[in-house]
C-alpha cells in the first residue's frame, strides 16, 4: 500500500492536538485538530486514485471530507461558552451524520439484500442506545440527535459487516474495521461527554479510535472491491 506514512503523521498531529487541548488552549487546539483530520482526507484523495470504482471513491472521499468538518465543528464547543458552544456540537453532529450517510450511500452498490443489514442495524441501535440513555444524561435535543447518528452509524456497521461476510476481501475487511472503531469511539465520546465523569483517559480512547477507523477508511480505497 502507498502513502502509509502519512498515517503515523496523522496520528503524532493528533496526540499533539490533545496535549493542547489538555491544557485548555482551545482554539489552538482545533486548529491542530484540524490539521490532524487534513492527513486522513489527503490519504483518501490519494487512494481514490487507485480505486476501481470511481464513484464510490468519491462518495467516500465526501464522507471523510465531512468528517473532517465536523471535527473541527465539535471542539468548538470548548472554543465558545452557552448556547454557542451547544449549538457549534450539534452542527457537529449534523456533519458527522451527512459523512455517514456518505459512507452508507457508497456502500448500497454492494450490499445484497439490503433490508437485512438495515433491520438488523434499527434493531442493534436501538438496543445500544437503550444502554447509553440509562447511563447518561442529555438535553432532550442532544438525545433526539444522538438517535439519527446512532442509528445511522450502526446501520452502516451492520452493511459493512454484512458486504464483508457476502464478499470477503482485504478491502470490506479495512474498511468493516475502520467504521466498527469509529462507532467504538462515538460510544465513548457520549459516555465520557454526558455520562457521570469525563475522563482524560476516556477522551485519548476516543479521539484515537476514531483517528485510526478514519484512516483505514482512507486506506481501504487503495485495495480492489
Amino acid at each position: 500500500m502507498q502513502y502509509l506514512y502519512l498515517c503515523p503523521i496523522c496520528l503524532v498531529i493528533a496526540a499533539v492536538f490533545i496535549a493542547i487541548e489538555k491544557a485548555r488552549f482551545y482554539l489552538v487546539a482545533d486548529v491542530i485538530k484540524g490539521v490532524a483530520s487534513a492527513f486522513f482526507v489527503a490519504l483518501g484523495v490519494l487512494g481514490a486514485f487507485m480505486c476501481n470504482d470511481p464513484v464510490y471513491a468519491r462518495t467516500i472521499v465526501i464522507g471523510l471530507v465531512l468528517g473532517a468538518i465536523a471535527d473541527i465543528l465539535l471542539n468548538l464547543r470548548y472554543v465558545y461558552e452557552g448556547s454557542k458552544a451547544q449549538i457549534a456540537f450539534l452542527v457537529g453532529i449534523l456533519v458527522f451524520l451527512a459523512g455517514h450517510i456518505a459512507y452508507i450511500v457508497a456502500c448500497v452498490p454492494y450490499c445484497i439484500n439490503l433490508w437485512v443489514p438495515i433491520i438488523g442495524g434499527v434493531v442493534l441501535a436501538a438496543l445500544l442506545l437503550y444502554w447509553i440513555f440509562s447511563i447518561v444524561e442529555a438535553k432532550l435535543a442532544f438525545k433526539v440527535f444522538g438517535v439519527f447518528y446512532l442509528g445511522a452509524i450502526v446501520i452502516l456497521n451492520c452493511m459493512a459487516l454484512f458486504i464483508l461476510v457476502t464478499n470477503p476481501t482485504a478491502h470490506w475487511l479495512m474498511f468493516f474495521s475502520g467504521t466498527l472503531l469509529f462507532l467504538v469511539s462515538d460510544v465513548i465520546l457520549i459516555i465520557n461527554t454526558f455520562g457521570p465523569k469525563a475522563s482524560f483517559a476516556l477522551r485519548i480512547s476516543n479521539l484515537m479510535l476514531y483517528y485510526v477507523g478514519q484512516l483505514l477508511i482512507a486506506l481501504s480505497l487503495q485495495l480492489p472491491l
